[in-house]
């Protein structure tokens, strides 16, 4: 196994703010993805959702990438039958999690890295960081909703030519096409993200927590049925706090 300051190949921090950083730790090998890696980045968002001690999540790669893919030499074993279980699945994980994920991006994001991406909810990337979707250079089918979330982001006609031409996407035109939040020099992408995080924490972890999920649930809908989960939430608030009230009177 590879690492810098770790044989894992996950690495989780916490932090006493509030701030935990999960790191892919197999910078050799551009942090390609093998079954394990992809097993136990699962289990790692699935550990900090129901953490409470952590209220924002930071998603980073260690070396010159963020992730290169799926490590080809391991493909059989990732594609394995057992692939779906959503206890395993990554992807499944963080768009479970309550809590925002905010992906620094440092070099390449190829693949299942865009993927992976595709699934924080907001991006610092490094000047020169390149999102690849390779997916039909290589006859692989998109598994984690590349096909249907990155028309979403970009617009259909730019997500054609990044998946049916396998175009690299830089950054910079990320960030103008809203993809992208920020993007800085290389040696403040972390900076940046922990900033970001920073901001975060100092609004109510209560409501940041809901806001996240309406925002992405409605996501998903059309307006009208966007404002009504927006609604529903309100009605929800209105009922809890009454309640407070009249417990605590």
């Amino acid at each position: 196994m590879e690492g810098s300051s770790s044989d894992k190949l996950i690495v989780v921090t916490r932090e006493p703010d509030g701030i935990a950083t999960v790191t892919l730790n197999r910078p050799k090998s551009l942090n390609s993805l093998t079954r394990p890696m992809m097993v136990d980045l699962a289990k790692a968002f699935k550990a900090l959702a129901k953490d409470n001690s952590v209220r924002v999540i930071i998603l980073s790669g260690a070396g010159r990438a963020f992730c290169s893919g799926v490590d080809l030499t391991a493909a059989q074993d990732v594609f394995k039958g057992d692939v779906k279980d959503p206890e395993a699945d990554p992807v499944v994980q963080m768009e479970q999690c309550p809590k925002p994920i905010i992906g620094a991006i440092n070099g390449l994001a190829f693949t299942a890295g865009f993927e992976i991406a595709l699934a924080c909810d907001m991006l610092v990337a490094a000047k020169g960081a390149t999102f690849v979707d390779t997916h039909a250079r290589f006859g692989i089918f998109p598994s984690w909703g590349l096909s249907q979330k990155l028309a979403r982001f970009i617009g259909p006609n730019k997500a054609r030519e990044v998946s049916l031409a396998a175009m690299p996407l830089s950054a910079e035109e990320a960030e103008k096409l809203g993809f992208v939040n920020y993007v800085v020099d290389q040696n403040e992408v972390l900076n940046k993200a922990r900033q970001l995080a920073g901001a975060i924490l100092k609004n109510s972890q209560d409501l940041v927590l809901r806001y996240k999920s309406v925002i992405n649930d409605g996501y998903k809908l059309d307006l009208r049925q966007g404002l009504a989960i927006e609604k529903v939430f309100i009605t929800l608030m209105y009922i809890f706090s009454w309640i407070s009230m009249v417990l605590f009177i």
